[in-house]
């Protein structure tokens, strides 16, 4: 049986589903996840749980044994971030609270820990709780034999001159114990299998990419990489069983990213494996946490390269990867001697669901769906696509049909993603892509220059082409999308936020006549206040990134802004903002609303003084979907001529 057996009184409570549905409901697309990990003790007598109960993250333990459990409700304003067990029968989690310069939850940097029956919660790191913390707490991995976590705690502030980061081991009764003092900013940490911290890195204010190393843990750091050097970014990722070599995350040897082997002894690196179209996402660990045994990559859809197909784990992966053809499957967590795993499997029209996998027997038990309410034939399917730029340039993204496509070309929304830097567009389940194709939008998603997951050399092409090379790759996938007969070329909008939001409105100013209409959710419009306002300048590397990114020249700057270029915009447009948005501050959308309603364009309104960098609020989700679809249909729907 399922989890959907337990009490009321638990978390772990089945919700009716009406059946037969024919497109989702909006509110329900906007829904929270009702589950959203789920990890089985290192013993397998329990599963700790994290879940949405009335808009508050909860931690359930339970007992596998008969299901009987306990809840931890969230302290405060604050919901569980995320947990981790530390033994048999201790949970170490972290708390995280809403912040107005992202969208989402983000941890606050507290750790906490509770016994599996809900006894003995203790508060094991806290900034506000004890005198003399310098920083936040930030769990990066185990320890060599699982009984330890390794904890990297990171000081508030710019951290120009220090104090820097510190590396420490936490045991199961709390005890915490620095192991190391990186020798750069905002560092991650890695060890060896021994629990020796051996590496620090990080992105240094001259934005290059920086790898420390040390033999032992008496040893003087030494900067080993250097990107402002080598001219390539290196990461160390983990040691070899016998910790005599180190895998990193590398340039592959066909302008895509790699894994490579550091030699300890030799100090040569040597290519393991080279992407094709994409970068490698992951290394996966083998179950005793001692070395690797598989690349997972996303050239188009889901990709796994085994490297060690003589473990255990890869002939575990071949048994899922044929139960489950079509889907992503990862296994999230284990019991210490490998013999039950949790396995997570999704994809596009599968937003998730959890299964505890008996190794030996090969048989799997259903668990939890993360949104149990959505059905996947109520779900529209996504398709990786690949063309060439204008320049030639190879170009990848993803394209979704309507659920219930009429014959011939559909209304097309062209989604740019935020970020633009280091983000990348993936093969999953969207609750965007899926709000308007279910409404009868083709939905088209391109990684442009400056994208990550596409090499270095491509994510760098984007340094300064905001307005330029970027924007010019969204208007050739316009174009190829139209060419392919798959958008009316009478009805396409673009749409994005963030970065996404200053595309859009790019777009139909530098192609007036491509788009219809275009909405910009917490969008970028006024370039050279990037540099005054919002928590990006407030540090020197963020200033230094802006420089990387824009550039300098605030004249040009102000020719590439949407802000400047009202009066060559022909489209509808409609504008959404977070009155919180300490990322791109409320002034954007404002400036870009008065510039409208100077040249008679006054353009659609959604204003929240609550929300921050991207909406959370199911109520406030809900609304934008209706609002935003509301202002396609009049614009560009599917009866709309």
């Amino acid at each position: 049986m399922g989890i959907a057996g337990l009490p009321v009184a638990l978390l772990l409570v089945a919700l009716t589903v009406p059946a037969q549905a024919q497109v989702p409901a909006l509110r329900d697309l906007a829904k929270h996840e009702q589950f959203r990990d789920v990890k089985i003790s290192p013993d397998g007598q329990y599963l700790a749980v994290t879940g949405v109960v009335k808009d508050k993250t909860v931690l359930s333990m339970l007992r596998l044994a008969d299901m009987s459990g306990v809840n931890l409700r969230p302290i405060e304003r604050d919901e569980v971030q995320d947990f981790w067990w530390l033994g048999s029968h201790r949970i170490v989690y972290n708390m995280s609270q809403k912040l107005y310069d992202v969208d989402g939850m983000v941890a606050n940097g507290e750790l906490l820990a509770v016994n599996a029956d809900g006894s003995n919660k203790t508060v094991l790191y806290s900034w506000r709780r004890s005198a003399g913390t310098q920083g936040y707490a930030i769990v990066e991995g185990r320890l060599a034999g699982n009984e330890k976590l390794l904890v990297n705690v990171r000081p508030w502030g710019k951290c120009d001159r220090g104090p820097y980061p510190t590396a420490r081991s936490l045991a199961a009764d709390g005890s915490m114990e620095t192991l190391a003092t990186a020798p750069i900013c905002n560092a991650s940490f890695v060890a060896d299998n021994d629990g020796t911290v051996r590496f620090a890195h990080a992105t240094g204010d001259d934005l290059k990419a920086k790898v420390y190393y040390r033999a032992n843990a008496s040893a003087e750091w030494e900067l080993l990489f250097d990107e402002g050097v080598t001219h390539r970014i290196d990461t160390p990722l983990r040691f070899t069983r016998d910790n005599k070599k180190v895998y990193f995350s590398c340039p592959g040897e066909r302008k895509m990213g790699g894994i490579c082997l550091w030699d300890v002894a030799e100090r040569k690196m040597e290519a393991l494996w080279s992407g094709n179209e994409a970068d490698a996402d992951e290394l996966l660990d083998t179950f005793e946490g001692r070395d690797a045994y598989a690349i997972a990559s996303m050239p188009g859809r889901p990709a796994l390269t085994l490297i060690d197909k003589s473990a255990r784990e890869s002939d575990m992966m071949r048994n899922l990867a044929q139960v489950f053809a079509g889907q992503r499957v990862s296994i999230g967590s284990h019991t210490s001697d490998g013999h039950q795993a949790v396995v997570f499997v999704d994809s596009d029209t599968n937003p998730g669901e959890y299964y505890l996998y008996d190794v030996a027997a090969r048989k799997l038990r259903f668990l939890v769906a993360k949104y149990p309410w959505l059905k996947r034939e109520t779900l529209a399917s996504t398709e990786p696509i690949a063309f060439a730029a204008r320049d030639g340039t190879s170009l990848h993204g993803y394209l979704t049909r309507p659920q219930r496509a009429a014959q011939g070309r559909s209304p097309l929304v062209v989604y740019v993603h935020g970020g633009p830097y280091g983000i990348r567009d993936r093969w999953r389940y969207d609750s965007y892509v899926q709000a308007l194709a279910s409404r009868g939008y083709a939905v088209l998603q391109v990684n442009f220059r400056g994208s990550g997951g596409y090499g270095e050399e491509f994510q760098n092409a984007g340094a300064r082409q905001w307005g330029g090379k970027m924007q010019d790759d969204v208007t050739d996938a316009t174009r190829w999308a139209i060419t392919q007969g798959i958008g009316d070329p009478q009805r396409v909008c673009i749409f994005g936020a963030s970065y996404g939001g200053y595309a859009a409105l790019e777009g139909v100013a530098k192609e007036p006549d491509l788009y219809r209409c275009a909405i910009g959710y917490v969008g970028v419009y006024d370039l050279p206040m990037m540099f005054k306002r919002g928590d990006i300048p407030e540090s020197r590397f963020g200033k230094n990134y802006l420089k990387w990114a824009l550039g300098e020249n605030e004249g040009e700057l102000r020719a590439r802004s949407p802000v400047a270029q009202a009066d060559k915009i022909k489209a509808r447009v409609m504008l959404v903002v977070g009155g919180n948005d300490g990322r791109v501050p409320e002034e954007h959308g404002k400036a870009m609303r008065d510039a409208l309603k100077a040249k008679g364009a006054d353009p659609e309104w959604l204003y929240d003084r609550t929300e921050g960098h991207g909406f959370y609020a199911e109520d406030h989700v809900n609304e934008l979907f209706e609002r935003l679809l509301g202002f396609l249909d009049h614009e560009i729907g599917p009866n709309h001529r």
